[in-house]
């Protein structure tokens, strides 16, 4: 590997910042493409809803149970060579996605790409952390929104292949932008940040954190806190991306083109997250954490009571505003509070409990639809990212 040039103090160049935030483009592709073929996929393979949200949640659980195994292993071998392996795996996840097979197939191709795409977030954040260290909130920021238009481009990609074999051939450029994607960001990233990784997981017992620590860092109560609201805004998000534009057509009886093309701008106005990351730079997290919680919360609500075309569409950029804003900030604050020792492990075991709580979303959703219908279920997540919010509050009021 080689290090590229550095500007302003930091210890990477751009070009390491746009190849990571390539990888999270693409693993929010693939993972965002999923939602919008829920109606061909359910007609294709002749399943319910349940079915569907199902094997959602098994592709986000998996992605959720690698996040602390990852961050611990990034601390020992080197945060290049696991966001690497990571986008190697879920290359090869969408080159089998292209392949016409039963429904065994595309189950498992959906759960490779939870696990290629499982290991890059964590990693991902300790790693431009520790390269742009004066600009945090502006890298995830950057990082962040790449990610987020990757579910803007994913359903109007799938509205244009919609019919097999169409879609497979969007899975086919997946799968090989990630291989090319991977030798990048091997070839680009510092040598130094992988070798300080190594030196630092050395210096601990055994080469890792104690057990102890992690047990000391969850019973911090507010860092638990913060958990909590974090659980709570990730199974709402989780649960309304996984199954909007089926809300949308169902509950809300718009068609299909127009519920795809809301549920891009519900990703196309992730450009906030270039705001919101600078202004956690400048003042409080937490403040900015509270307000776009609210933000999402009042979204939310407001998709569950709107009735026209042009209300929907306000709510679903309200929420999507609020959402695409907390998240890079959520990462600035728990690298704030993660002790260094414990950086890709600890930010590992957040985002497994976050991130578990989110896969599981897709499921109820799924379940509660088909029992109480859309609106009901909505309503669950709802409550939830209200709980989120009044948290996020007490935490700034007490700050």
């Amino acid at each position: 590997m080689h290090a590229p040039g550095t500007t302003d103090g930091e210890r990477a160049g751009f070009d390491v910042l746009l190849v990571a935030s390539g990888i999270w483009f693409l693993a929010k592709f693939l993972r965002y493409a999923f939602p919008p073929l829920f109606p061909q996929l359910r007609d294709l393979y002749g399943v319910s809803n349940g079915v569907l949200g199902a094997a959602f949640t098994a592709m986000m659980l998996v992605y959720a149970l690698l996040q602390f195994p990852a961050g611990v292993v990034a601390d020992r071998v080197g945060a290049a060579r696991v966001v690497a392996a990571g986008v190697t795996v879920a290359g090869v996840a969408a080159l089998l996605l292209s392949i016409p097979g039963p429904l065994a197939v595309l189950v498992g191709g959906m759960v490779l790409v939870g696990v290629g795409t499982g290991v890059h977030k964590t990693v991902a954040v300790d790693l431009l952390a520790t390269l742009y260290p004066s600009r945090r909130g502006r890298a995830l920021g950057v990082h962040d929104t790449f990610g987020a238009f990757g579910g803007v481009v994913a359903p109007a990609v799938v509205v244009a292949v919609a019919a097999d074999p169409g879609w497979r051939a969007l899975f086919l450029g997946g799968g090989v932008t990630g291989l090319a994607l991977a030798a990048a960001f091997w070839l680009r990233t510092p040598d130094d940040v992988a070798a300080t990784n190594e030196t630092e997981a050395g210096d601990s017992t055994d080469g890792a954190a104690a057990l102890a620590d992690y047990r000391a860092l969850l019973g911090d109560r507010r860092f638990g806190a913060f958990l909590l609201v974090t659980v709570g805004f990730s199974f709402a998000y989780n649960g309304v991306v996984a199954f909007l534009p089926l809300y949308l057509a169902d509950a809300a009886g718009l068609d299909g083109a127009t519920a795809s093309l809301l549920y891009s701008a519900l990703f196309a106005v992730s450009l906030v997250q270039l705001t919101t990351g600078e202004l956690s730079d400048r003042f409080s997290p937490l403040a900015v954490v509270a307000a776009t919680l609210a933000l999402a919360t009042a979204g939310l609500f407001g998709l569950l009571v709107a009735g026209s075309p042009l209300a929907l569409g306000a709510t679903v950029v309200a929420f999507g505003l609020g959402s695409h804003g907390f998240r890079p900030v959520r990462g600035v604050y728990l690298v704030d509070v993660v002790p260094d020792s414990l950086a890709g492990g600890g930010l590992g075991v957040a985002r497994t409990i976050l991130m578990g709580a989110g896969a599981v979303a897709p499921a109820v959703v799924g379940f509660a639809s088909e029992r109480a219908g859309f609106r009901a279920a909505f309503g669950v997540l709802f409550a939830a990212l209200a709980a989120a919010a009044v948290l996020a509050g007490w935490l700034l009021a007490t700050e």
